[in-house]
């Protein structure tokens, strides 16, 4: 799953420490990446071959590298993309959640604990995810799937009634 629950060691004064990290998932990696652009290139070139040595060749030669240009653009537009990541601290008194996204100063929220709510409902998308403290709500795993979005909600109910 896309996500990864980390329990800290008790600080100084004893009082535990668990923290979420969420981030999108990305079905194509780094590796992967080189070796599509590669097949990509080499299938796009074949067709080439029969005109290899013909002013055709020429004419067709801008179409075949904007293709794989595009395609190259896309896939790091993509990755970009999922360079956003959701971290979640709770400890006995507080919840601290600070979303990254590419290009955008890291977003904050601090509250405390004993008022956050977490709720699943319906909403924008299936199975809408949020934590709220009465006066501000917040969506929580926005790029999850709809079961991991249940799980998820389950195992925060849980670890918030073990540190209340």
């Amino acid at each position: 799953m896309p996500y990864e629950w980390k329990d800290a060691a008790p600080d100084d004064s004893g009082a535990a420490c668990v923290q979420l990290s969420l981030w999108p998932y990305r079905s194509l990696p780094r590796r992967g990446f080189v070796w599509f652009i590669a097949l990509t290139a080499a299938f796009l070139t074949l067709p080439l071959l029969a005109v290899v040595g013909t002013t055709i060749l020429w004419g067709l030669l801008p179409f075949a590298v904007l293709a794989v240009l595009g395609v190259w653009k896309a896939l790091q537009h993509s990755y970009r993309s999922g360079e956003t990541r959701e971290d979640l601290v709770m400890d006995r008194q507080t919840l601290s959640l600070v979303r990254h996204d590419a290009g955008r100063a890291p977003r904050h929220w601090t509250t405390n604990i004993y008022w956050v709510r977490v709720a699943l409902r319906s909403g924008p998308v299936e199975d809408y995810l949020t934590l709220t403290d009465g006066q501000r709500e917040l969506e929580l795993g926005a790029f999850l799937t709809p079961q991991e979005r249940r799980d998820l909600c389950s195992d925060l109910q849980r670890r918030l009634a073990g540190l209340r």
